[in-house]
């Protein structure tokens, strides 16, 4: 029984390659154009428009005209984007670095308010992911700086740091992602419960609405500032 012979391709043709070849080669043209800074950029802009739980490797993959696989060339593993998804959200805020330390706290802290309703779905997990990236760490650094600078002790920078921190956090956790947009009772009291026994937040609740998010800020904010100005004895 005779074989058959192989054919030969035609004289001066390239010789095929194989499927897995090609496939490989088209990922890497395709993640060609990825870094660091346009991965984070895309995925922060994913979650801003549709949560956080839209957020996976093929997700953004998709966003980003590539196999998930290339985005673990820049980013090791999700951990790893989410830090940087923490320090670009971060990028938004600023330490004030001209004025008065009672100035520069405040500026500072408006800056960091406006940070937060940039990007209000990313901010709950912001919120309690530890500012210890490099980012990070100067962040904070740079607000303990500003009361160290303004002649408090450690012990007093610290205090203060965490109380400023207590306040902005929580009011961007409220404005954002708290106040009547939480989990519900199961059987939540009615508004007409609340007209008719309950009259003194029933007076009140109209300045609980946005409208007068910024007026509560501030207020909240000067006072707190104004603790700590008295504290210092100036």
């Amino acid at each position: 029984m005779k074989s058959k012979a192989l054919s030969k391709p035609p004289a001066g043709a390239k010789p095929k390659r194989p499927a897995s070849v090609r496939q490989g080669r088209e990922q890497g043209r395709q993640g060609a154009g990825l870094s660091r800074e346009r991965i984070a950029a895309a995925a922060l802009a994913l979650v801003d428009r549709e949560g956080l739980t839209a957020l996976s490797t093929r997700r953004l993959g998709d966003e980003l005209g590539c196999e998930a696989m290339s985005i673990y060339h820049h980013f090791p593993n999700k951990a790893h984007l989410m830090d940087a998804l923490v320090d670009l959200m971060l990028a938004g805020a600023h330490v004030a670095g001209e004025g008065g330390w009672l100035e520069r706290l405040r500026r500072t802290a408006h800056s960091f308010r406006a940070m937060a309703q940039k990007h209000p779905k990313f901010f709950p997990f912001f919120a309690v992911h530890r500012l210890n990236t490099r980012a990070g760490v100067a962040f904070v650094n740079g607000i303990i700086g500003i009361l160290r600078e303004a002649g408090f002790s450690d012990g007093d920078a610290a205090r203060y740091f965490r109380e400023i921190g207590y306040y902005l956090v929580g009011a961007a956790l409220d404005e954002t992602a708290g106040y009547a947009k939480g989990p519900s009772a199961a059987e939540p009291v009615s508004n007409e419960t609340i007209t008719a026994d309950f009259k003194h937040l029933a007076a009140a609740a109209p300045y609980f609405q946005p409208a007068h998010f910024q007026t509560t800020f501030e207020t909240g904010l000067e006072m707190l500032l104004e603790g700590i100005r008295r504290a210092k004895g100036s």
